[in-house]
């Protein structure tokens, strides 16, 4: 995957819903299926050295609270 790949990836990864988000009054008869594309795409991510939890960091960076680590 190219570089422009990756980056169109981990934008689209930032919308997404995170998986605890995910409820059957919001998300009515799709939960299943959306719970399977959040992972998905976390599995892409992770192939290719990207940390899901941190591409909001990379796409956010001024919205991102700093690390205390």
């Amino acid at each position: 995957m190219n570089e422009s790949d990756l980056l169109a990836l981990k934008i689209a990864f930032s919308y997404m819903p995170q998986a605890i988000e995910v409820n059957e009054f919001d998300f009515a008869g799709r939960v299943e299926s959306t719970l399977e594309h959040i992972n998905t795409v976390r599995e892409a991510l992770l192939a290719h050295g990207v940390d899901p939890d941190e591409v909001g960091g990379d796409i956010f960076p001024d919205q991102t609270p700093n690390s205390s680590y």
